[in-house]
């Protein structure tokens, strides 16, 4: 019977040899993310300069923006490559990919994971629809992102007359994976955890790829002591655990029953707040305008986290379904560096099972960020400024979900609103136009979105659009607003404006 060894960070890391592909899970500040392992694999990087040409595989973003997470793989000559859906919380690996010190391939973070649990049932890899018209599709970048990625890691086929993407399969060496417990015979569970994420396809993948399975957990228990429902990676897929007694839930916060769904906890009126900036607080209301009661919602990160203090101002919570793309519905979602996690939740399942849900269709409305878009509609969250960004989980949900709200401000860097009197004014434009010709990738395709009959608005403090057949139709300016001073001159396109009507008030209160 295959034993599972109880090792120190720094003997799972020696594990991990030159030429690997590495796959770690987690979110965010720290969710589910094996710190300990990390910083003990960075150490032995910088201590004697092994393993070197690692491939780091990874579906959502995990890190503090400085040093933590997928930063400790970020020196050159330890990373050779990075197949990944979102970068935001790496600026290091970012900087890398600019500097074309690595190959960076990005692919949604929900292909991801579904990838890594077809590598584990030894199937072909992934066929899927997700990713057609975006710059994943080969007809574009085949998810490249820089000058150095070569390689094609997606194909485009027809299969029974329909177009699919198959995204190709590859050896996982090791998966860096996390949990509350674990029992001696290697049971890991993550019932103290946030989210799930997607630790047991992670472990599938290299177990039966004839890797190694790594698993950082708090506490170590006798058998027995788990539950078997929470067990989440069986012992028989774990070679390896490594025991961090200082574990936090999040970085920097210990943790809390509420999050991980054991305890339910009295929340307060104003625990969950009305954004502060007006620009973000008016996106939210005229976006909370489009909830449905007994609809399947679901909330991006940025911008669309704002309308979760409208909902609790309105206190209908109880009346919506929402849910996001780690695994969690309803409850009081948490916001910003948090996002993904919730107190008060009715449920926590596998992030992958959430992508199952929203890639087939699941979402009735999803409301997500916005970073440009253009006269056909496209929008593009992953690319920025030049910068490396990913969609995460953006393109499963904004591809398949019946309608979508995108949501973002009408310019950016120095741009300043008032209102007073009822009326919106401009105090100072921003810098950057967000209404591009042609945006710089296409992460939401306009064309698709109309060849699906999908119900399409962009919502912004100054303007409201929606998608027509013809492109972008302008329907709604703030009141008080000059269409061709205030607006129109601030695109680098001119929308269809047959029928404009002004914004509701309320949402500038």
């Amino acid at each position: 019977m295959p034993v599972t060894r109880f090792l120190t960070a720094d003997q799972a890391a020696a594990l991990v040899k030159d030429g690997h592909t590495v796959a770690v899970s987690g979110n965010g500040a720290g969710m589910i993310s094996a710190e300990a392992i990390l910083e003990a694999l960075e150490r032995r990087f910088l201590e004697t300069g092994h393993p070197r040409d690692l491939t780091l595989v990874h579906s959502l973003g995990l890190g503090d923006r400085e040093s933590r997470g997928t930063n400790r793989f970020a020196h050159e000559g330890m990373l050779r490559r990075v197949i990944a859906g979102h970068f935001t919380w790496s600026p290091r690996i970012q900087q890398m990919v600019r500097d074309e010190q690595i190959e960076a391939y990005c692919l949604p973070g929900g292909v991801i994971q579904h990838l890594l649990r077809e590598i584990g049932a030894g199937r072909p890899g992934l066929f899927t629809h997700s990713g057609l018209g975006t710059f994943v599709d080969p007809r574009q970048d085949g998810g490249r992102c820089n000058a150095r990625s070569r390689d094609s890691l997606v194909d485009l086929l027809t299969i029974d007359g329909r177009e699919v993407l198959h995204y190709k399969p590859f050896r996982v060496d090791v998966a860096i994976v996390r949990g509350t417990y674990a029992d001696t015979r290697g049971n890991v569970s993550p019932e103290g955890e946030a989210i799930d994420m997607d630790v047991h396809s992670l472990a599938l993948a290299a177990h039966n790829s004839g890797g190694v399975v790594l698993a950082q957990v708090r506490q170590v228990v006798q058998p027995g002591s788990i539950a078997a429902r929470h067990v989440r990676i069986p012992g028989i897929l774990v070679d390896a655990v490594v025991t961090d007694s200082q574990q936090e839930q999040f970085y920097g916060l210990a943790y809390d029953d509420t999050v991980s769904g054991t305890r339910r906890a009295a929340l307060r009126e104003g625990d969950v707040a009305l954004p502060d900036k007006l620009e973000r607080r008016v996106v939210a209301r005229r976006a909370a305008m489009e909830l449905r009661e007994g609809a399947s919602l679901n909330f991006g990160f940025g911008m669309p986290g704002g309308i979760f203090g409208v909902i609790a101002e309105q206190g209908i919570g109880s009346r919506l379904w929402m849910s996001v793309e780690q695994g969690t519905h309803n409850g009081a979602m948490l916001d910003d560096r948090l996002f993904g996690a919730a107190r008060n939740a009715d449920a926590i399942v596998p992030s992958v099972e959430q992508f199952d849900y929203y890639s087939g269709g699941g979402i009735d409305i999803a409301f997500l960020g916005m970073g440009e878009a253009d006269a056909e509609g496209n929008v593009n969250v992953s690319h920025l400024g030049g910068t490396l960004i990913g969609p995460g989980g953006f393109m499963e949900i904004a591809q398949n979900a019946k309608k979508v709200v995108f949501c973002g401000t009408f310019d950016a860097q120095g741009s300043r609103i008032a209102f007073a009197d009822g009326r919106l004014s401009i105090v100072a434009p921003g810098k950057v136009r967000k209404f591009v010709s042609r945006v710089d990738r296409i992460t939401f395709s306009g064309a698709y979105a109309r060849q699906r009959g999908q119900e399409v608005l962009y919502v912004t403090e100054r303007a409201v659009f929606r998608l027509a057949p013809s492109g972008l139709a302008l329907v709604e300016i703030a009141p008080g607003l000059d269409l061709e001073r205030d607006v129109l001159a601030h695109m680098d396109f001119r929308p269809d404006t047959s029928a404009v009507g002004v914004m509701p008030a309320d949402v500038f209160r």
